[in-house]
């Protein structure tokens, strides 16, 4: 990095940090500290909602699923404008109706506390740990690639995040979040514009597409009915729908943006804006991915992008392997190179031999060095920015990195915050006055920050960081749904076997995750499915229970 780029990263941060505060310093009650005066327009509620879906992980891990897997992964949100629609409709007049300040408190007045309680620590212990993932993830990444120190990291990302967003409340994240989205979509934008420019003379866009077709990455759907297999066009409808029904319709962390919408209206043409950009964001982004895939076509590319880990196996007895490995495959990437531009009919078995050596480096590595990260898909966008990229160009990027984890742990610490004050702390203690409740809340944003910083001081890399944080989050998300969806539609049923019923469905979906019997995707059905029949059941029983049937003489 040049003195230029530490510039841009430099004043892009403190920007966002100091207009953030700037703007919202100062609060009289929890209505404005948590719920923003509810003076969100529409556009400012979509975007708030795109950003906080739209973590670090998502500019880092996607660009490289694209690389290495293609396209399909963006069957993962085939589901999730008709979830948009039905929160539109359903949920978010419910939640308007109410005044709710959060989702579960909405749960206590159609059940009871106990329900109430069980969602909001469910929800607390989910997204604490993805609050987590969302400062360790860049962090790690960065870290290893720019050689900075890990720890100092993660607590940098965590200390810019933790002053605006305490000091700020609602109304500097749903503002900031305007900010960062601008230099995210900026800094994509003119990197794959970048990307098309370096590409070798008489290979433009539309010829980059068919060889990216010929290489199988651009196989957008996939029909194919495996429970085992992650992204496919059911997964994604089926899956995707019961996942973003329970991300944006329970999660705090998305309730709270379109809560602090002016109006009902308001707040239902922001998600209605975030349903129809979503997929076209998320389809730019893993294009980008595989636009740097037909890039390293035609330049060399690492044989293993995690620096870290190369670094180590040739400083270990399988040095000599490795090396030769590399020297195959620098010769078969310029015979792959070559082929293409001639257009010759091998270039299939060019590419299988290229990814057969490639799982062989990671077979080396794993040997060599174990406790080294051998999936590196989250290192191959920012393998190529920090070597590819002008300077200047580089900061913007890298700035686009930072705001993204800002933005996502941002929204992820006053959501925690909100819950903790409102269903856990206000509940308890009542009567008090408004400011105390404003510095509670405060209070608990410090708490869950320190804790985020703490659980990333001691996070390890789990398979691509972009699935992690969806896996966790279908560990529990099935449950929460079920219970809303129990609440909203099904009026018979009561607390008490909605209570239960979450309990046991939430064991159940725990088994079937360590078992690994299922796609984490299909957890999110089976649990709000689970939990709906079993709530049915036990009111059944507890009902026949409390009026046992006379029996005459």
């Amino acid at each position: 990095m040049e003195l230029l780029d530490w510039i841009i990263l430099i004043a892009t941060l403190a920007f966002i940090v100091l207009y953030g505060v700037w703007k919202n310093n100062s609060h009289k009650n929890i209505n404005e500290y948590l719920k923003g005066g509810n003076q969100a327009r529409w556009w400012t509620v979509g975007l708030s909602v795109m950003a906080t879906q739209a973590s670090a992980i998502t500019f880092l891990s996607t660009p490289g699923q694209a690389y290495h897997d293609g396209m399909g992964f963006v069957q993962f949100y085939f589901g999730l404008p008709f979830a948009m629609l039905l929160i539109c409709v359903f949920f978010i007049p419910v939640y308007h109706k109410l005044k709710v300040y959060t989702a579960y408190e909405f749960l206590e007045n159609r059940f009871d506390l106990r329900v109430r309680t069980l969602t909001a620590i469910l929800f607390l212990v989910q997204r604490g740990l993805a609050a987590g993932i969302t400062i360790y993830a860049p962090s790690i990444i960065l870290s290893v690639v720019l050689g900075w120190n890990l720890k100092l990291l993660v607590v940098l990302v965590g200390v810019l995040v933790i002053s605006y967003t305490m000091i700020g409340g609602t109304k500097a994240v749903n503002v900031t979040q305007k900010q960062q989205m601008f230099i995210i979509f900026l800094g994509m934008f003119l990197a794959f514009g970048f990307i098309l420019n370096r590409f070798p003379e008489g290979i433009g866009f539309s010829e980059a597409l068919t060889i990216a077709g010929n290489a199988g990455k651009l196989d957008l759907i996939d029909f194919s009915i495996d429970l085992n297999n992650r992204y496919t066009f059911w997964s994604g409808l089926t899956g995707g729908l019961f996942l973003a029904l329970s991300y944006f319709g329970t999660d705090q962390s998305q309730v709270q943006r379109y809560l602090s919408g002016k109006s009902v209206k308001e707040s239902q043409m922001g998600l209605i804006m975030n349903g129809v950009l979503k997929i076209p964001m998320q389809f730019f982004i893993l294009l980008v991915g595989v636009m740097v895939f037909i890039f390293y076509q035609f330049e060399p590319a690492p044989l293993h992008f995690n620096p870290k880990a190369v670094t180590a196996v040739k400083a270990s007895s399988e040095a000599e392997n490795f090396n030769a490995l590399e020297i195959e495959n620098l010769l078969v990437q310029q015979q792959i190179k070559t082929a293409l531009l001639e257009n010759r009919p091998n270039i299939d078995k060019l590419t299988k031999q290229n990814k057969l050596q490639r799982e062989k480096a990671k077979t080396i590595i794993s040997k060599a060095a174990p406790d080294q990260e051998v999936n590196d898909k989250d290192y191959v966008f920012i393998s190529f920015i920090l070597k590819y990229l002008p300077s200047g160009l580089i900061g913007l990027l890298l700035a686009v990195i930072f705001s993204a984890a800002m933005s996502s742990t941002a929204s992820e610490l006053n959501a925690l915050a909100a819950t903790t004050t409102v269903d856990l702390y206000q509940r308890n203690k009542q009567n008090k006055s408004p400011i105390h409740y404003v510095k509670a809340s405060k209070g608990f944003t410090l708490l869950w920050g320190v804790i985020a910083i703490l659980f990333a001081s001691i996070g390890s890399l789990f398979e691509n960081l972009i699935q992690l944080v969806n896996i966790i989050g279908s560990v529990f998300y099935g449950t929460i749904l079920g219970v809303f969806l129990i609440a909203i539609f099904i009026k018979k049923i009561k607390g008490k076997a909605a209570f239960w019923a979450a309990i046991f469905s939430e064991l159940f979906i725990i088994i079937l995750f360590l078992q690994d019997i299922v796609s984490f995707l299909w957890l999110n059905v089976i649990g709000a499915v689970i939990t709906v029949s079993l709530a049915y059941l036990f009111q059944v029983i507890f009902v026949e229970k409390s009026n046992p049937t006379k029996i005459e003489n």
